[in-house]
This record gives structure tokens, C-alpha cells and sequence, in this order.
């Protein structure tokens, strides 16, 4: 199944300041979700945000925080991002069928927000070098369940280009300096 750029929203799931930290190999799963949302960005991805409690947890760690300027954000409580109205709504407004997952944590929240999008008619696409949790082998045991919930697994490289799906265009161009 192609993911094309027309099908396809973004959601960031509770990449924030007093959770991250304790997340592991934090350092590189900052720097490829910057990537990636620079990557969206470039496609005209809509991207929607999450936080979790951020009153406990804080907002949305600066350095992705800077990059989110039409980003839609919104808080939650629950654990699955398909169990906020605000959530649902925005997708059901973006009529889409492909939502990029991408986050923490991956056996958590990312989980059960992957578990849902199908029962709402949505296709995830979860970005394997983005999501991460405070063990390794929460994040193995997490992709295991995702991929037998016939999501797509991918990388923050492999669907910026599959998105962009051709060489020679300016957002080709933009995304291969990233990538590099």
C-alpha cells in the first residue's frame, strides 16, 4: 500500500519536557523527529500535537515546540489520542485516510492510539525511528503489536520520500538536506 501525501495527516504524540529525559536514546529520537516535522512541513502534512497532562508532565520540548507553528495541539488524559473529541474531530476535518504516528511513549500512548485509528476508519503509519519509551524492550514488545495490528511500520526517511515521490522538485531538495 503507497502512503500518498493527499491521504496523509501527522500526529506527535507527547513528546514533552519532564518526560523525555527518561526516554531511551532521547538525544536521537529528538533529533529525527525534527527532522521528520521539518520533512512534513516541506509536503504540507497537517500535523496535530499531543500532550499529556502537561500541567505534570510540561508542554512540548522547545526545540520541536519552535517548529510547530500551525500545528494544531491538544491536551489529553487519556492514554489513546482517538479517545479526545478534539482529536477525532480534527481528523474527521481533514478527511484522510493515512495518519503518521510518531512519539512517546511507544508502548503507551503511541500504542493504544494506534490500536484505535482503524475502528475510526483511519490506516497508521507508524515512523519507527520516532517513537521510543523509557525501556528498549517496551519499544520492541510495542512495534510487535503494532505490526500485527496491520499498521505500516516506516522510517522518518523512507515516508518523507515516499510522500514526496519524486527527484528534481524543490521539496525533494529540501528534504534531501535534511536527511543527510
Amino acid at each position: 500500500m503507497r502512503i500518498l501525501r493527499d491521504h496523509t495527516v501527522a500526529m506527535m504524540v507527547d513528546i514533552q519536557e519532564r518526560l523525555l529525559p527518561h526516554i531511551d536514546r532521547h538525544e536521537l529520537l529528538e533529533k529525527n523527529c525534527r527532522i521528520l516535522i521539518q520533512g512534513l512541513q516541506h509536503l504540507n502534512i497537517p500535523l496535530l500535537v499531543t500532550e499529556q497532562y502537561p500541567k505534570g508532565l510540561g508542554p512540548t520540548i522547545a526545540s520541536l515546540q519552535s517548529l510547530l507553528t500551525t500545528s494544531l495541539l491538544v491536551e489529553k488524559m487519556t492514554f489513546s489520542c482517538c479517545e479526545v473529541d478534539a482529536v477525532t474531530a480534527q481528523l474527521r476535518k481533514w478527511n484522510r485516510k493515512n495518519v503518521i504516528v510518531f512519539g512517546i511513549e511507544s508502548h503507551v500512548c503511541v500504542l493504544q492510539t494506534v490500536l484505535d485509528l482503524p475502528g475510526l476508519g483511519y490506516q497508521p503509519v507508524v515512523i519507527e525511528d520516532c517513537i521510543s519509551s523509557r525501556r528498549a524492550s517496551d519499544k520492541i514488545t510495542a512495534l510487535g503489536r503494532i505490526e500485527q495490528s496491520g499498521a505500516v511500520i516506516s522510517s522518518y526517511e523512507s515516508i518523507l520520500f515516499e510522500l514526496c515521490r519524486t527527484a528534481g522538485t524543490e521539496e525533494f531538495k529540501k528534504i534531501s538536506i535534511l536527511v543527510k
